[in-house]
């Protein structure tokens, strides 16, 4: 495909969701889950309950979002539609709900909040704010709600146990990981989530995993780095043994004196059965649909981990697949229950923590 106006589609429609018999369940058990685990987590670590995903920072980090010129007509969709600059907010983190030593290298993320969108936006949500949420990996390891809460509730019974037994386990899916990538030149994704490799957060490509609603079509959504000193640095693996938070160290070092640029890249849906919306475990394939750019992420030099900054964030800020345009409507099970169970265990830990909850209204309301 040289180009997304050549290809037909699939069109948006209230029915392209289809959930299971017993998901409305399996969501409030992932919710009542992970709130146990939020205080396993708390009770081991001296009373301050963290997010019950993705709970350890490595950069919070202030940029730009430019919408490109000249898209064609099926990428000039909702807050795409017509060119222009949202100030943005980044968060980088790693995978677990707790935090452990950058030795236990599992999936990361990056969150990404855009101010000044307006618009229609999901109930619920009233701020000129669109979210994000982005991973490392193209695919989640689990396909729908009912499965993740099984995976869940495993997690779960390890909350706030030994570090050691979890480095065992990510160093040995890592291991074995590296050994299928070498044989089928592709990763497992349950593999690559508890074991994922030590590489530079700049360096990383993030994907939503999930679709959304693409204004009038449907899409997975994803960050790709491209300046060179970025991709100089894709085949490079940090140095876990002599430093518990390499991450974080690795991106305030390389943001001292460094720009880092991101390609926001879409990928339309063209056939639900090969590229489904409802099983998160599949793989949509690029030979029907390629990833293409529709706007640039600019991160300039900054502080990328200062206390105030880093403090505002983590306790008051919360980046939610719930703060979205209309036309970005998340989709599918897993998304079904991350509108659920991200407000409902935001709201947790920060009255755990007593913590007052904030959706900023303008990038100047964080810290510097």
């Amino acid at each position: 495909m040289s180009d997304a106006s050549e290809t037909a589609f699939v069109r948006y429609h209230d029915g392209i969701e289809q959930p299971s018999p017993g998901e409305r369940e399996a969501i409030e058990g992932i919710v009542e889950s992970m709130r146990s685990e939020t205080d396993k987590v708390a009770a081991a670590r001296r009373g301050l309950a963290v997010r019950a995903s993705h709970a350890k920072p490595s950069g919070i980090l202030k940029g730009t979002l430019s919408v490109h010129e000249g898209l064609p007509p099926a990428l000039r969709q909702g807050l795409f539609a017509q060119p222009a600059t949202y100030p943005a907010l980044v968060r980088l983190s790693q995978g677990p709900g707790e935090h452990l030593s950058d030795k236990i290298s599992t999936h990361r993320g990056l969150s990404l909040k855009l101010f000044g969108v307006e618009g229609d936006k999901i109930d619920g949500h009233a701020q000129n704010t669109q979210d994000f949420v982005l991973a490392t990996g193209a695919v989640f390891p689990d396909p729908d709600a009912a499965a993740f809460l099984r995976s869940m509730r495993r997690i779960e019974a390890h909350a706030g146990g030994s570090e050691t037994l979890k480095e065992v386990v990510s160093t040995a899916a890592r291991a074995l990981n590296a050994t299928v990538r070498a044989v089928t030149g592709s990763d497992v994704p349950r593999l690559d989530f508890f074991g994922h490799p030590p590489l530079h957060p700049m360096a990383e490509s993030y994907h939503s995993q999930v679709p959304c609603r693409y204004g009038d079509y449907v899409a997975k959504v994803g960050l790709f780095p491209v300046t060179p000193m970025q991709l100089g640095l894709a085949g490079e693996k940090l140095d876990t043994n002599f430093d518990n938070d390499v991450f974080r160290h690795a991106t305030v070092g390389y943001f001292r004196r460094n720009e880092a640029v991101f390609e926001f890249r879409v990928q339309l849906c063209t056939d639900t059965e090969s590229m489904p919306i409802e099983n998160a475990s599949v793989e949509w394939p690029e030979r029907l649909s390629p990833y293409i750019a529709v706007a640039t992420l600019t991160l300039p030099p900054q502080d990328a981990f200062s206390a105030e900054r880093v403090a505002y964030v983590e306790q008051r800020v919360g980046f939610r697949p719930a703060h979205a345009l209309v036309a970005h409507r998340p989709l599918g099970s897993l998304m079904r229950a991350r509108l659920r169970a991200y407000a409902a265990l935001a709201a947790y830990r920060q009255a755990y923590n007593r913590a007052i909850p904030i959706e900023p209204a303008s990038l100047d309301e964080v810290p510097d």
